[in-house]
Parts: structure tokens; sequence; C-alpha cells
């Protein structure tokens, strides 16, 4: 088959650090194969319904919904919209033929995937988190290629597998163009003053906000500026909070995450895959507050590659109200200790991962 009339399934979803992988991955394939066609497969009511087609992909929707842990009578409806999401992702394969499907994780890309399996349509997962989630595990006997962020992996995967290519992150984020000065001054901060980048995620991360909330006026008397990106949640809180107090820049939204990243000494965020890969790519200093709401609490297990390497320092939710402030002043402070991880997080960065995995989709496709 000409490499123009190419044809590809994306699937996946549920949160950002899902969607942008894909998207990467699809940039990358069109860059690859201008020709080719696209079809993102994703859950219904799920972010990645406006994100695919504010990208300009065509995407469709499966009822499916991920398993409740706490409640589990619950699962009854789960497993009927799983039936019906199987059926159904069959159908979308069938009509639209695709040469290669490609499961980003999520609950959305089970269906998709399983179904591609069974009608022998070549498959490759893509994990991006240092422990692999649960769709992506029970996919893997039957997928070609495993797209990994993190050594080791065969813990979870088949070994011959497993290719290590980094999680692809959004191209923008390297490409600020700016020095720190520069970016410090387009939000209006001093440009020369230390400054941290607390990033609370699109809805908000209680516990960080409220930490930082209960900081606020150390920031000021220490002379640390603060760009506080507190999400959906949070955000008429914070900005009344930090109301009249200078050197503090609140906001619901980041919509250029490179300037802001550019503006910052030191990150604190949450530990998911993507942010981490992008603070890699950048070698910015970082505080992580991994997330305790997330499968096998994957994001724990995040932080600790980072800062069992010296890359990161990890504060465990659960202390983070005690703690939090107190680490950041503490780290800021100690220019070698930021150096240092710099230095060693940059080590941990994996590159071009996006036209890695192409690599691979390109070998499956060419049944080499």
């Amino acid at each position: 088959m000409s490499k123009d009339k190419l044809r590809f399934i994306i699937s996946g979803g549920g949160t950002g650090g899902h969607i942008f992988p894909a998207l990467s991955i699809a940039g990358a394939l069109k860059r690859r194969y201008p020709g080719a066609e696209f079809l993102f497969v994703g859950a219904q009511g799920r972010m990645e319904m406006e994100k695919v087609p504010a990208a300009g992909y065509a995407i469709k929707g499966l009822p499916v919904a991920g398993f409740d842990r706490k409640r589990l009578w619950r699962n009854f409806q789960v497993l009927l919209k799983l039936r019906k999401s199987l059926t159904m992702a069959r159908g979308i394969i069938r009509d639209f033929k695709p040469d290669a499907v490609i499961g980003v994780g999520g609950y959305a890309s089970g269906p998709t995937l399983k179904a591609a399996q069974r009608l022998g349509i070549p498959t490759l997962l893509q994990e991006q988190n240092s422990y692999a989630g649960v769709t992506n595990k029970l996919l893997a006997r039957k997928a070609l290629k495993i797209c990994v962020a993190y050594p080791r992996m065969e813990r979870f995967f088949p070994a011959e597998k497993i290719i290590l290519t980094g999680n692809p992150v959004r191209a923008e984020i390297l490409r600020s163009g700016k020095t720190a000065a520069q970016a410090r001054a387009s939000f209006g901060l001093d440009a020369e003053k230390p400054t941290v980048l607390v990033v609370g995620g699109s809805l908000g991360a209680r516990t960080l906000n409220e930490s930082i909330q209960a900081g606020l006026n150390r920031f000021c008397d220490s002379d640390i500026q603060l760009i506080w990106q507190t999400g959906k949640a949070y955000g008429d809180r914070g900005i009344h909070a930090a109301k009249g107090k200078k050197g503090i820049v609140v906001t619901q939204f980041l919509t250029d995450m490179a300037t802001a990243y550019a503006a910052a000494d030191l990150v604190v965020s949450r530990a998911g895959a993507g942010s981490i890969s992008e603070l890699e790519l950048l070698g910015k200093p970082c505080i992580l507050v991994p997330s305790p709401n997330v499968a096998e609490d994957h994001q724990t297990k995040n932080a600790h590659a980072l800062s069992d390497n010296g890359a990161a320092i990890t504060v465990p939710d659960a202390e983070a109200r005690a703690t939090l402030i107190d680490t950041i002043m503490r780290t800021i402070a100690d220019k070698k200790g930021l150096q240092s991880m710099s230095d060693e997080i940059l080590k941990l960065a994996l590159p071009e991962s996006d036209e890695k995995i192409v690599d691979e989709i390109d070998i499956i496709i060419n049944g080499k």
C-alpha cells in the first residue's frame, strides 16, 4: 500500500496526560506520511472529545467507563458499557480499515485495541508511566510493540516488545525563545528575582493550592516571586488570597507554558508522566507532590523514579500542608542544589520521542 494512503487509529484519553502524547504521535505520523488519514477513539464526555477536534482530527467516542475500585456494586453498569464499547469499536475498525492502531493508555483504549487485535490489525502501545496501567498490561500480550518512558518495564511487559522511547511532549513547550529575565518580565515580575512556578493542573490540585495559599506571606517576606496556576476549581480563591501581595501572579490557566517554565528557577507540580517528561527535557529543578487519587498510585512511582536519582524532590501529598513551603524555601535558596537537580534531570530526558515511536510504527506497517 502507498504510504500516502495509510490509515491510523489512535485511541486513549481521559486526561491531558494521555491526549497530548496522542496528538504528538499523530503530528509525527503526519510529517512522515503527509497523505495519511487519522481517526481518534476516546471516551464519551471526556477531555479528548474537545481537545482532539480542536487540533483538527476526527474522533469517535465510546461509552466506556473506568472501574470503580471503591464502590464495587457500580461496576455492573461499567461492564455493560464495556460490552457495548467493544461492539462499537469493532464496527469503527471495520469501517475505517486502519493499517495500525496505537493505544496511549486510559480505559478508552481498551475496547479499541482489543477489537483491533481480534481482527488481526497490528497494534502498538505507548505507556507513559513508570508503573504500567491495567489497560496496557491486559493488551500487552498481543501488541507488537510497547513504547515506554522508563527503564525496567519488563516487570510489566514482555521484554522483547519493549522500546525505550520516552513520552512525546507538546512541541511548543520546547520553543519559548525567551530568557528567564524576559519570561519573568512578561508576567510583570522583577526580571532578576528568584521565581517559583506552581502548576495546580487544569482542575486544580487541592493539596497543592491549599499549601501554597497558607504560605503566601512566606513568599513576600523572602522576596521570592511566585507564578501560581491554580486550576479551574481554585481560581477565585487563589486570586482573592493573593490580592495586594507583590511579586505573586495567580492564574487559573497558563496558555503559554513555555514562557512560564522559562521564568521559573524551581517548579512545583504533580507527578503526571507528561509533566515529568516536559521537566526532564527542559532540565527544570522540581518538587513533585504526587496525586494520591490515581490508579496504582503511579504518580508516587513516577516521582521516585526521579528523586531516587537526585533529579527531583518528592513531597508526599499527606505531608505537603506541613512541609511544602519549607521545602520550597530551602530548595530555592540552594543554588548548587538547583544546578545539581537540573544536571540530573537532564540526564533522564529522552528527546524526539514522537519520531522514535513513529519509527516503530513504520516497522510494524512494513512487516519487518
